[in-house]
């Protein structure tokens, strides 16, 4: 007889282990073990963070082990376990690792495969066991769903039904049981979720503000109405994508030298052919209809507004348009007009650009496609594919926050339905244009900031970061998928993973050959590129773009969700009074903070970019390349805290020490 030293680790999660009796089978190249239950006299060995130690017995030798069978038997109470995974030390002393991180729920035979990573060969495996079986058993339990016609594909099914492993952990699900009430009730707010009245001066919003400010929000509002920041949000704000450098006006935006250069010696046709006129046009926004909220119809712009590089490299706007078609009453804005006119110009784009904010940049490009890259992974990589083990740990959490925003967020009586101007239907409407004009280069953070020619903009610390982020993720990708993938040739006949591409190309982006998207890779470097999009997206992206909604937005002048007052026909008819009346009134007010609060906080059980606490590589040289790529992050985290320090507003998003590994709030 020969001996099996095996080491089953419990997972250190609440209601992780079990009572239950569990079996195991060794399964070999030359053989395998009988089905032996695992027990530990006098005490149970599965609880929650347990490390058991088993001794499984054989007649012979069973060759190279390739993978086990676990089962879990019920004789008085069921209950589900959560093993992590599984060591085993053969009789000529290697050691086998079988990642799991699986919940099972039930008495069946689930199979496991030793950890080293593997592309499919072709070659049969012994014990019955074949990867399409998994991936059958996989697409039964993950299914697509339809949301909205003209956007991206979901998972079926409500959160409180989604499969055990996606689910989010107690922690997780205490904090995100909650409705906008919650938010509420932390900001010191619900007394006045239903006040319907208007506000009468700015000191009556403050008082709402100061119940809870951050460093950030509390600078925005004493700065929100200067035009320098202004125009740093758009570099440095919470949506950094809708600002270009223009080079030409556009026919619809008839500004003139006398509007912007009253006093000056410069002419906007210099300052183009200089690069220093950058413009935000808001067109898809033209024609969605307004919500009706509290009872009062709503406004929702469409504006193009124009903005100028100062020789002190501040960005200022120096023109506004509010609607797309120029007429009569449909006046430029620029500085030179009554301090209450451009004032309101400037509050009219800031609620334009909550709206296209939160659904074209958040929710689309990283909420939806996220949800998108992880379906396509567990419905078409089994555990043992390399590119699985790469980007599972950046599918945490994904598909049931996005099954909560669709229930609590989306729905009919959901928070943005119910107070954004643009409501569920306009909503719906925005979603499927940004899909429509949504670019694959334009989720590549070194080509979308080359084409909107913003490579040499001072103090553009998104892009900064950005581009340092997105080279320490591509090295990484590069690394190891370089180590399983040695020729293009190996890519084009990896049936598993060219599914998975095509997967995405259909249900992320509906099959439109337009957007540029991949429908197959034929190189190591066209997957490389595609898997580090898809990382920083879930990552860095969601962080740029999520984390600073209250900073912005908390302060609710700088983001109105809605504005109550159609935009003004003619200049000189703007008024403080008029300004506070166009402005949500005090329910919309609060509703609109409780939201943008909950969204933003950090979860107690983050998991920050580049940690792997799920052991899903084994061999080394993964590893290796995991410490090299926590070691790069670390730096770069210090470099940002360096700099920093020397600015009046840090940039902080894609510092990552504060980023997650995936889309999860």
């Amino acid at each position: 007889m020969v001996q099996y030293d095996v080491t089953v680790f419990t997972g250190d999660l609440a209601w992780a282990g079990t009572s239950n009796s569990v079996y195991i089978k060794l399964v070999g190249t030359e053989g395998e073990s009988e089905r032996t239950h695992l027990w530990k006299l006098l005490h149970t060995p599965f609880h929650s963070g347990a490390k058991s130690e088993f001794t499984v017995s054989c007649p012979t030798s069973l060759g190279d082990l390739v993978l086990i069978e676990l089962d879990k038997q019920s004789y008085f109470h069921d209950d589900a376990w959560y093993p992590a995974k599984v060591e085993v030390t053969s009789p000529e002393d290697k050691t086998y690792h079988f990642p799991i991180y699986h919940w099972i729920t039930d008495i069946e035979m689930h199979y496991f495969r030793e950890g080293t990573a593997k592309i499919d060969d072709g070659s049969p495996l012994p014990g019955g066991y074949s990867r399409q079986q998994e991936l059958e058993q996989e697409r039964k339990v993950y299914c697509w769903d339809i949301y909205e016609e003209g956007i991206p594909h979901c998972i079926k099914g409500k959160a409180a039904s989604l499969p055990d492993d996606v689910r989010f952990s107690i922690t997780k699900k205490k904090e995100m049981a909650y409705n906008y009430v919650t938010g509420l009730v932390e900001l010191e707010l619900l007394e006045y979720a239903e006040c319907k009245k208007k506000f009468t001066c700015m000191d009556g919003i403050s008082r709402l503000f100061f119940l809870h400010r951050t460093p950030i929000s509390e600078y925005v509002s004493h700065h929100w109405d200067d035009d320098a920041f202004f125009g740093y949000q758009y570099l440095n704000g919470v949506n950094p994508l809708v600002i270009r450098r223009c080079t030409a006006l556009p026919e619809n935006f008839p500004v003139t030298d006398q509007m912007v250069f009253t006093h000056s010696q410069s002419s906007l046709t210099d300052e183009m052919k200089n690069g220093n006129i950058f413009l935000c046009d808001y067109k898809l926004l033209d024609g969605v209809p307004a919500n009706t909220i509290n009872g009062k119809k709503q406004y929702l712009m469409a504006p193009l507004v124009l903005l100028w590089k100062t020789n002190n490299d501040e960005l200022t706007p120096i023109a506004i348009q509010l609607k797309q078609k120029p007429a009569e009453d449909n006046p430029i804005f620029v500085p030179t007009d009554s301090k209450d006119d451009w004032l309101l110009a400037k509050i009219f784009v800031r609620s334009a650009d909550f709206n296209l904010y939160e659904l074209s940049a958040h929710l689309l490009r990283t909420h939806l496609l996220a949800e998108v890259f992880a379906m396509s992974l567990l419905r078409n990589l089994p555990m043992v594919h390399p590119l699985y083990k790469l980007l599972i740990p950046h599918t945490r959490y994904t598909l049931q926050i996005n099954a909560l925003a669709r229930e609590k967020l989306m729905s009919e009586d959901g928070v943005f339905t119910q107070f954004a101007a643009c409501g569920g239907e306009g909503a719906i409407q925005i979603l499927q244009r940004s899909l429509d004009s949504l670019t694959y280069s334009s989720l590549c953070i070194p080509e979308d900031i080359a084409e909107r020619g913003l490579n040499d903009v001072p103090n553009f610390y998104y892009r900064d970061d950005g581009l340092k982020l997105w080279e320490i993720i591509h090295s990484f990708v590069s690394a190891v998928l370089g180590h399983y993938y040695e020729t293009d040739d190996e890519v084009q006949h990896d049936a598993e993973l060219q599914t998975w591409i095509h997967d995405i190309y259909e249900h992320g982006f509906l099959s439109k050959e337009r957007t540029g998207i991949p429908q197959e890779f034929t190189t190591v470097d066209e997957m490389v590129k595609f898997v580090t999009m898809v990382i920083f997206t879930g990552s860095a992206q969601h962080s740029a773009v999520n984390t600073g909604q209250y900073d912005f937005g908390g302060w609710m002048p700088n983001y109105p969700t809605s504005m109550e007052l159609p935009p003004p026909t003619k200049k000189g008819d703007a008024s403080e009074t008029r300004i506070l009346n166009t402005l949500p009134d005090v329910s919309t007010t609060v509703h609109g903070m409780g939201t943008v609060w909950l969204l933003s906080r950090p979860s107690a059980d983050s998991v920050f970019l580049g940690h792997y606490p799920n052991e899903h590589f084994s061999e080394e040289f993964p590893l290796q390349k995991i410490q090299e790529f926590q070691d790069a992050l670390k730096k770069l985290s210090a470099d940002i805290k360096d700099r920093n320090k020397k600015l009046s507003l840090p940039y902080t998003y894609l510092d990552p020490g504060v980023i997650e590994n995936s889309v999860s709030i």
